[in-house]
Formats: structure tokens, sequence, C-alpha cells
């Protein structure tokens, strides 16, 4: 079965009067026209994401996804954050977790600026998404431009975003803990050689 952008399916992450904030936000798609945005770093984070599209993105998360056929890795440096910063890289054999949104498309413009998609950061890539037994078509997430040949560690301020924000939208506790322990080595291989 496949969702195209605009379909109404949510499952909420955090419930917080569930019945007003859904009505809030059926109302606001009905008026709006709406994206899907698959988020595997800080972005996962909802706290964080409200930081740079200035409005509440808790009632945009319709659940976590899976995008097959990539891998993550810390493939750029972020002038902004001092820091390696994820980006995720065509793997056959892999498979990244992280969140799917469906956002109002006036968050598009803020979203690209966070990706630095204007300075040549990242670009845009529509991928499908699997989520909940279904599969979510062209579905807007973001790859590094430049790859850097070898990993960047991240500092500690980006490493525990990323992990709140998996946390926080209940990725698979495994998944957390290898997300955590790829991290915890390339900080401890900076440690050693940095």
């Amino acid at each position: 079965m496949s969702k195209q952008a605009g379909h109404l399916h949510h499952s909420w992450v955090q419930s917080q009067n569930t019945a007003h904030s859904e009505m809030r936000l059926q109302q606001v798609q009905q008026k709006e026209q709406m994206f899907y945005y698959f988020a595997y770093g800080s972005c996962m984070c909802p706290v964080d994401l409200k930081r740079s599209l200035g409005e509440n993105t808790h009632p945009y998360v319709i659940a976590t996804g899976t995008l097959k056929g990539y891998k993550l890795g810390f493939y750029r440096r972020s002038p902004s954050r001092n820091c390696g910063v994820l980006d995720v890289v065509k793997d056959p054999k892999a498979k990244v977790t992280g969140v799917l949104y469906q956002l109002p498309w006036r968050l598009s413009d803020y979203l690209d600026n966070r990706e630095e998609v204007p300075h040549g950061g990242y670009r845009q890539e529509f991928v499908d998404i699997h989520s909940s037994n279904q599969i979510y078509n062209n579905v807007r997430t973001y790859v590094v431009v430049n790859k850097l040949a070898e990993e960047v560690a991240p500092n500690d301020w980006y490493f525990n975003v990323v992990l709140r924000g998996a946390v926080t939208c209940g990725l698979p506790e495994e998944y957390c803990w290898n997300l955590f322990n790829h991290m915890h080595q390339l900080q401890q291989i900076q440690l050693a050689f940095g």
C-alpha cells in the first residue's frame, strides 16, 4: 500500500491532549499543502527542529520510518556546529531508521536553510520510507553534497540531540544503542588521534 503526499495518517508519539491536537492538525492540513520529510539526524528531535522552524513540530510526527538501501555516516563537518554531522549514503545492504514527519509547505524554506541547501551543505533527495507496514513515496530527506572521505566525530551537543530525538520519537532500542556506539567510537578515535 502506498501513501502519497496529502494523505492523512498519524500515529502519535507523545499524547498531550491527543484529541485536541489531532483535530487542530487535521484543520491545518485541510487548509495547507503538506509534504513528507524523513529525519535521521538532529531533526529527529522535534524540540531542536522547532528551534529552526519556529513552531512546535511534535504534532507533525507521523511515526518512525525506515529508509532501505542507505547507511548512516558522519561524512560532513558542519561549520556552524564545528563537528561531524550525519549523512545517508547509498548501500544496498543497509537501512536507516528515523522519524517521518508531515510538515506544512510553508516550512519548506526554513528546513532547506537549516540543512544549508543554499550554501551547498545538503541537497534534497526524494526517497521511499517504510513505516507501519506502508510505503510513503516521494519523501524528502537531505544528503550531503560534498562528502568527506572519512567520518568526523560529532561533538557532545550533536551527539545528545541526535540520541534525544531517537529516544523521544520511539526508534527501536537496538538501533539507538547502535547509534550511540557509532558516535561514541568516533569520539574515542578523535580523542586518541586528535
